[in-house]
C-alpha cells in the first residue's frame, strides 16, 4: 500500500520527447536516481528497454503511479507507430510525439498531474508528417485553451536569472510588427503574476529589453521604443509594479542590473536566450507562463548525433523536473 507521504507528492508527467533523440536516453538515466515525487513518463516502453539496452543501465518498467525506486520508471504506455533507430527520424513517429504531449497536458487539466515536464522534440520532423506545430509553447497553449502563452527560461545561476519572452518562434522580420502595446501588457501582466503566485515574489522587479540598439537612441534607430515600449512601462508603473525600461539590452545584462532584478524581459527569442544559455547551458529550464497547467522543460534540443551514445548530460532535465516539484508545491501551499 502507497505511504500517506507518497500519495501527497506531486504527480509530474514526463514526456520522453523525440524518440530518436536523447529524451529517452535522459529518461533512463533520470530512472536511476530517487525522486522526491511521483513520476510517470508517457512513452514507449519499447523504446525505453531499447534505450537502457544501449545505454547499458538497468530498467524496469512498472505501471503508472507506482513507488519509484532506482532503476524503474512508471509508465503510461503510448505505442510508436514504427521502430526507432536512435538518432535517425523517422515522421511516421510524429502523432507518437503528439499524443504524449497530449496525454500529459490532459492529465493536468483533469488533476490526474500536478504538472508535466517534457524532453526535447524536433519540430521540423512533425511539419514533416502534415502537422502544423510550432513549438511545445504554442501547441499546449491551444490544447489547454491559454490565451497567451509566455516563453520563460530560468538558470541555476547566482542569483536565479529568469528571461522570459514577448515574442517567440517567429521569423526576426516578423517581430516588430508582433509586439504590440496590447501584446506587451499582456505579457507584463502574466509575468508579475506568476512570478508572485508560482516564484512567490511579493513584488516583481522586471527589466525590460528595447527592442532597437541602444533601446532605439531616442529615436534615431527606431520609434518602437517611443511609440509603443515606453507607454505600456509607463501604464504598468501607474498601477504600482516596479518596472525598469526600456533598457539597451547590450547592458542590461550585466551585473549592476541583474543584481536586482527578478526577471528580464526580452523582446525576441534570441535576443535574450543566448545570454542565459551562456550563463546556464545545461542547468537552465524553459517555463511556460499563462497556462492553467505547470510546464517545464529543458534548455536544449533533441541532440541526435547523442542518442544512445550514453553521453547525453541529464542535467537540465533533473533542473525541469526540480522546479515542477518547486512550482507545484508553491501552488499547493498558495
Amino acid at each position: 500500500m502507497n505511504s500517506p507521504t507518497f500519495e501527497n507528492m506531486p504527480h509530474i508527467a514526463l514526456t520522453a520527447g523525440e524518440p530518436a533523440g536523447i529524451g529517452p536516453d535522459l529518461c533512463v538515466q533520470l530512472a536511476q536516481q530517487t525522486l522526491n515525487c511521483r513520476l510517470t513518463v508517457i512513452a514507449d516502453p519499447a523504446l525505453l528497454q531499447q534505450r537502457a539496452g544501449l545505454l547499458g543501465l538497468p530498467l524496469q518498467i512498472t505501471t503508472a503511479g507506482s513507488v519509484h525506486h532506482p532503476g524503474q520508471l512508471a509508465v503510461q504506455a503510448v505505442d510508436l507507430a514504427e521502430p526507432v533507430v536512435a538518432g535517425q527520424l523517422n515522421s511516421a513517429n510524429a502523432g507518437y510525439v503528439l499524443e504524449t504531449l497530449n496525454i500529459a497536458c490532459d492529465g493536468c487539466l483533469s488533476g490526474d498531474f500536478t504538472a508535466m515536464v517534457t524532453a526535447p522534440v524536433q519540430k521540423s520532423v512533425i511539419n514533416d508528417a502534415g502537422h502544423a506545430f510550432s513549438g511545445h509553447t504554442e501547441y499546449l497553449a491551444e490544447r489547454s485553451s491559454a490565451a497567451l502563452p509566455i516563453m520563460m527560461l530560468t538558470a541555476a545561476t547566482e542569483p536565479e536569472l529568469r528571461v522570459a519572452l514577448v515574442t517567440t518562434h517567429l521569423p526576426l522580420r516578423d517581430v516588430a510588427a508582433a509586439i504590440t502595446p496590447r501584446r506587451l501588457a499582456q505579457t507584463l501582466d502574466i509575468l508579475h503574476h506568476d512570478l508572485q503566485r508560482d516564484f512567490g515574489i511579493a513584488a516583481p522587479r522586471i527589466l525590460v529589453c528595447g527592442l532597437n540598439p541602444h533601446a532605439g537612441e531616442g529615436g534615431h534607430l527606431g520609434d518602437e521604443e517611443i511609440e509603443i515600449i515606453e507607454p505600456v512601462l509607463e501604464q504598468q508603473r501607474r498601477q504600482g509594479r516596479d518596472i525598469v525600461g526600456p533598457l539597451p539590452a547590450d547592458t542590461l545584462f550585466t551585473a549592476k542590473y541583474l543584481n536586482t532584478a527578478d526577471a528580464v524581459l526580452a523582446m525576441y527569442h534570441d535576443q535574450g536566450l543566448p545570454v542565459l544559455k551562456h550563463a546556464g547551458f545545461g542547468r537552465a529550464v524553459n517555463v511556460t507562463l499563462g497556462l492553467p497547467i505547470i510546464r517545464t522543460s529543458v534548455d536544449h534540443g533533441t541532440a541526435l548525433d547523442l542518442a544512445g551514445s550514453g553521453k547525453a548530460n541529464s542535467g537540465s532535465l533533473q533542473e525541469a523536473l526540480t522546479l515542477a516539484i518547486r512550482l507545484s508545491n508553491q501552488r499547493t501551499n498558495a
